[in-house]
């Protein structure tokens, strides 16, 4: 599958040195010749080039290249980090040091530098004199990037500064922190916006654009936006959202479940938007972040991260709990899950990994015989030995059609119509050959069914940066009998304290900016 956006990076890169700078005349002597944001929105091919650019943020190092996943990912009950990097160790034990913005800075300063980019294109596009479909297009993936990085911003930081508009002078610099109920629905307000003005496909549109895969769309929209209305329990506002994606009718579940995690079926029919990465397009050269280079390459660092024990760098691990999850339900034919091997390697005979069988790999390690290790995102059957030249060109799936369908059942249950949602739920146990979830627990109550939902969403969404979230929006967190419960899955829990569920706000930006005041607890 071509991955024809982000082909465009190395174009991107140039515009994005100009996107990332404001014209600060107050504080600075500026080259008369040289090109600034105020002088650089001229004509339709720079607003391409400005939200190409904003696209580029998601992936480098603070973005989904590397952190955004690992901070999703560290802190659910899927998760266990014996990581020597002591920042990365400790995310998942809630026992981060706030005085060291490691990971969890680096991503709090990419979405920032999202925001700023979406804004200079929100500000300026609109005054370039350009085809009037174009520039819709390029406002609406200006909104839904925005969206997206404030939605990154309110979700793990709770209380933030929202700008909404580009830095012209110095008495822009300073935004007022907002609650978390403001920064939802500043969220909510872009990708509705986003939504009204994104086609359904570029396939048809006439443009620059046209045909390019990886492009946010109406359903992405959509479906981010019901999820938005999903975590601030708006469950009728949820649900009309995700009715609108699957009555778009282009949408479904792919047949193989691995489909999803792989180079080989990227931008399918069951992605809604993923976060493109390519081995083929730009340099060599990794991309950390900061000043934009040409050298910049648009690979993840994802599969060394998380990957097995020899491959990789094994910094992330599947817990017990989580393997012994999907044992407790066979398919209808008798055997495991199919998502387990899909999600997990281990122990299990035949199983291989980058060519090699499990089994004799680690025969002389009794530990990493017995042990688990991560599967999703990894390029194991590409043909590649292992992944220790940090370049995996595997796209990150942040919204599928199953996720929709989930939310969706869950909407229904939470507004009386448990019954309904059995339906949702069961197109993608179908998949895996699970047996008629209406057969086999039927007339469940709506408490019944909410666990049945967890249950659901942790075999079918492990290492995809849902289950915390999943946890924290359910409330277990301040349930003395859920926490127990997840501190017996997951020992990492112990460590929990109240307003631990947030990241602390970098010392740098309390510092830098007058009145921004610390998370609870750090």
């Amino acid at each position: 599958m071509m991955k024809t956006l982000h082909k465009k990076y190395t174009i991107a890169l140039l515009a994005t040195a100009l996107l990332t700078g404001a014209c600060e005349k107050d504080l600075q002597q500026l080259n008369p010749n040289q090109q600034t944001s105020a002088t650089f929105w001229q004509n339709q091919e720079d607003a391409i080039k400005g939200i190409n650019a904003t696209y580029q943020t998601l992936t480098i190092d603070g973005g989904y290249m590397r952190s955004t996943p690992l901070l999703l990912d560290t802190r659910g009950d899927d998760v266990r980090s014996n990581s020597p990097w002591d920042q990365m160790y400790n995310s998942g034990k809630f026992a981060l040091n706030a005085g060291n913005s490691d990971i969890y800075g680096w991503a709090f300063g990419a979405y920032y530098e999202g925001v700023s980019k979406a804004n200079q294109v929100l500000d300026f596009v609109p005054g370039i004199k350009m085809d009037e479909e174009v520039k819709k297009r390029v406002l609406g993936q200006a909104y839904f990037l925005r969206g997206l990085y404030f939605y990154h911003l309110v979700n793990m930081f709770g209380n933030v500064i929202l700008p909404t508009t580009s830095v012209k002078s110095t008495k822009d610099f300073y935004v007022k922190q907002s609650t978390e109920a403001e920064g939802w629905a500043q969220v909510i307000n872009d990708l509705k916006k986003a939504s009204e003005l994104l086609p359904v496909s570029y396939d048809n549109v006439t443009g620059p654009d046209k045909g390019q895969k990886g492009r946010a769309t109406k359903g992405a929209a959509l479906a981010f936006l019901g999820k938005a209305y999903l975590f601030t329990k708006k469950y009728p506002e949820a649900a009309s959202q995700f009715k609108a994606v699957m009555d778009l009718g282009i949408y479904d579940l792919v047949a193989e479940y691995r489909d999803n995690f792989t180079e080989k079926n990227e931008n399918n029919k069951e992605s809604l938007f993923e976060v493109q990465f390519s081995r083929d397009a730009g340099g060599k050269d990794l991309n950390w972040g900061g000043e934009p280079q040409p050298g910049w390459g648009v690979v993840s660092a994802r599969a060394i991260t998380y990957a097995p024990r020899g491959f990789g760098w094994t910094d992330v691990q599947p817990t017990r709990s989580s393997f012994n999850e999907f044992l407790l339900e066979k398919t209808i034919s008798g055997d495991d899950d199919p998502r387990l091997v899909a999600t997990m390697f281990y122990n299990k005979p035949g199983l291989k990994l980058y060519g090699k069988l499990f089994s004799e790999n680690y025969k002389n390690n009794p530990a990493d015989l017995n042990d688990l290790f991560v599967r999703k995102y990894e390029n194991d059957d590409s043909g590649r030995s292992d992944e220790f030249d940090w370049r995996s060109g595997i796209n990150e799936r942040i919204m599928r059609y199953a996720d929709v369908l989930m939310m969706y059942a869950e909407c229904l249950n939470e507004t009386g119509q448990t019954a309904q949602a059995y339906q949702y739920i069961q197109k993608v146990r179908s998949r895996v050959n699970l047996p008629d979830l209406a057969a086999v627990r039927p007339n469940m109550t709506a408490a019944q069914m909410r666990d049945q939902l967890a249950h659901e969403r942790l075999l079918e969404f492990s290492f995809e940066g849902h289950r915390f979230d999943d946890i924290k929006r359910w409330g277990w967190l301040s349930d003395p009998a859920k926490l127990a419960e997840l501190k017996q899955r997951d020992p990492e829990f112990n460590t929990y304290q109240k307003g631990r569920e947030f990241f602390p706000i970098p010392i740098a930006e309390i510092n830098t900016n007058p009145g921004v005041k610390q998370n609870q607890s750090y």
